[in-house]
């Protein structure tokens, strides 16, 4: 089979797969299927909701979303049922995933001064040496949600707290790769 004769299978087999491979590639097929489609401009289906008004829980009509006062700038008052059904849709939404440090790891443990700080801090857990004081810290991704990894050069945060006498001392960080 020569040049002439592979061009000429190339050919037939275009035409072939052209025409029976997709019922909607025949532009006879279209122009029917068009036909038979009603033409009817967008402005047909809008809604005209100018007489329109919200609800409350039940359905009683609302005519005014102001919050009722108690005179032009005192509280709010505690009969304005609508707007405590607000605040009440409000609170009770579900709360998204916090995304931010979601991911990470933790450890109890104890820290113990190796000296007496006293001389250059007012901390109570630095006063002397051998104090033990319990602290939690935290290791974890900032921006990795659930199923990320953890290898990812991405900003990692760290955390200490140190529950001492005087209350809780926090120390926060993150960790931000500049270089590559």
């Amino acid at each position: 089979m020569g040049r002439m004769g592979i061009s000429l299978a190339i050919l037939a087999l275009q035409r072939l797969v052209s025409a029976g491979g997709c019922p909607f590639a025949d532009p006879v097929n279209l122009h029917a299927r068009a036909a038979d489609t009603p033409q009817t401009p967008i402005s047909d289906a809008a809604v005209d909701d100018s007489n329109g008004y919200l609800t409350d829980d039940v359905g009683g009509q609302i005519s005014d979303q102001d919050s009722l006062r108690a005179g032009e700038r005192g509280p709010t008052l505690l009969e304005d049922y609508i707007f405590r059904q607000k605040i009440t849709h409000f609170d009770h939404e579900r709360v998204p995933e916090r995304a931010v440090h979601a991911r990470g790891a933790g450890a109890h443990g104890i820290f113990t001064s190796y000296g007496d700080w006293s001389n250059i801090t007012a901390a109570s857990f630095l006063g002397g040496a051998g104090k033990e004081t319990p602290v939690f810290v935290r290791f974890s991704t900032v921006a990795g949600s659930r199923g990320s990894a953890d290898t990812a050069r991405d900003v990692h945060g760290f955390a200490t707290r140190f529950y001492t006498d005087e209350g809780n001392f926090d120390i926060v960080g993150n960790n931000i790769p500049v270089c590559e």
